[in-house]
């Protein structure tokens, strides 16, 4: 597409865009009295407006009406967890039944590695990328031991190639072979928090199965973000946090998805508490455990309803768009950034260069190489949030809800004044 570096250009741009008014839908942090240019919605998106009518409600209901909320309240809270089932099935590509609600990330990832980790003699390594997210490695190590095995002995790492910044899908899939019948599991960022690299996770998937393995996928930066058919692909399991393209809130609850092949079964190996069990005879206290005959299976103790509030009312959002709607701006207004980016660069002779893949979603990466953390600082006291990864990255999310092609156009102004003056 023929872009322009102009304003004029750009607010044309918004005008034509669908989606223009959601962004009137979300409270935009103030810098010096002007909204910020917000790029940071892979680590927290933005609070919808909407978030304290829903979370006012549960107020109200736990004020007038105290425990028996839990049963006679607008939306008792019982059962709050299973109207976010529906809405977020459709933004994973899942059934309603194989989606459910619970904890954090890190937390369900180790509940499903119970689940789907079952390393034996023969069959023990798990294969994830080289460098995930900290709290993967931390959750593959304490797994690994907690089975008596040795990390170094386990954990295999797929390397990208010397001198490049993404992973290749043939040498996952070469690792995959080499591996083998020795492979328990893969299981890896469906989008790589650091360059934004979308993975090629049906090809992976069916790599995966074909060899005996177990896969499941931490989608953190890509629920809500990229097309997924979790069911389709075929994905044992999966994990993500809501807070991010989901503009749930911070540290808010994760969702799960679980293939329907393992639902309703009895013999399928996991931690199991009161939540889980059938809600038909819950409250009779039967001391035997009924798996419920959907993802909540998995859940443990009872939903935490304040945290569900604001995901609900951003799902709300989610039904409205789609994801059809929301990925067709994702790839327009990415690719416009990415153009900017590229008409201030030929001003800085090479001094930084975007690493992140054509396989991506909202992300783009941006290595500095001639510019530090004082072109960082200079971005944030002007009123572009962004994020500062080591050595010299830093990270521009342009979410489709609430980013406009203005903020990308007025982004590349604030940079190039930030690389004259630095």
């Amino acid at each position: 597409m023929d872009f322009q570096n102009t304003l004029e250009y750009a607010q044309q741009l918004d005008q034509a865009d669908e989606l223009r008014a959601y962004r009137d839908a979300f409270n935009f942090p103030k810098i010096d009295g002007k909204q910020v240019i917000y790029f940071t919605g892979n680590s927290l998106g933005l609070q919808p407006k909407n978030t304290q009518h829903y979370i006012d409600e549960v107020m109200t209901d736990w004020a007038e009406l105290a425990v028996e909320g839990h049963f006679h309240a607008e939306k008792p809270w019982w059962d709050y967890h299973e109207r976010l089932a529906a809405p977020l099935a459709k933004v994973v590509g899942a059934k309603k039944e194989e989606v459910s609600v619970m904890n954090t990330l890190t937390v369900n990832l180790h509940f499903l590695m119970v689940s789907f980790y079952r390393p034996t003699a023969k069959r023990f390594k798990i294969i994830c990328e080289e460098k995930a997210f900290p709290s993967d490695q931390y959750m593959f190590q304490s797994q690994v031991k907690f089975h008596g095995l040795n990390p170094e002995e386990v954990i295999v790492e797929v390397q990208k190639r010397e001198g490049e910044h993404s992973w290749r899908t043939a040498d996952i899939l070469e690792k995959i072979n080499e591996v083998g019948d020795e492979l328990a599991l893969v299981l890896i960022g469906g989008v790589n928090y650091y360059n934004g690299q979308v993975f090629d996770m049906e090809t992976i998937t069916e790599a995966a199965k074909s060899v005996g393995a177990k896969v499941g996928w931490d989608l953190a930066h890509a629920v809500g973000n990229i097309d997924l058919q979790l069911h389709d692909w075929g994905v044992d399991f999966a994990a993500w946090c809501s807070y991010k393209y989901m503009n749930s809130g911070p540290g808010n609850a994760s969702g799960i998805f679980v293939h329907e092949k393992y639902l309703n079964r009895k013999d399928v190996p996991r931690f199991e508490g009161w939540w889980g069990t059938k809600k038909e005879t819950r409250f009779l206290m039967k001391p035997e455990f009924e798996p419920m005959h959907n993802a909540d299976a998995w859940q443990v103790s009872n939903p935490p309803v304040l945290s569900l509030a604001p995901y609900l009312a951003s799902l709300k959002m989610f039904e409205e768009v789609g994801m059809e709607a929301l990925i067709t701006k994702r790839e327009k207004l990415t690719a416009y950034l990415e153009f900017i980016l590229q008409e201030v660069e030929r001003y800085t002779k090479g001094k930084f260069e975007i690493i992140t893949p054509k396989d991506r979603g909202c992300q783009l990466s941006v290595f500095l190489h001639g510019y530090g953390k004082p072109l960082f600082n200079f971005l944030m006291k002007n009123g572009v949030v962004v994020d500062w990864r080591e050595p010299n990255v830093i990270r521009l999310a342009p979410a489709p809800f609430y980013c406009s092609y203005e903020d990308m156009y007025r982004f590349g102004c604030i940079l190039e004044e930030g690389i004259h003056q630095n």
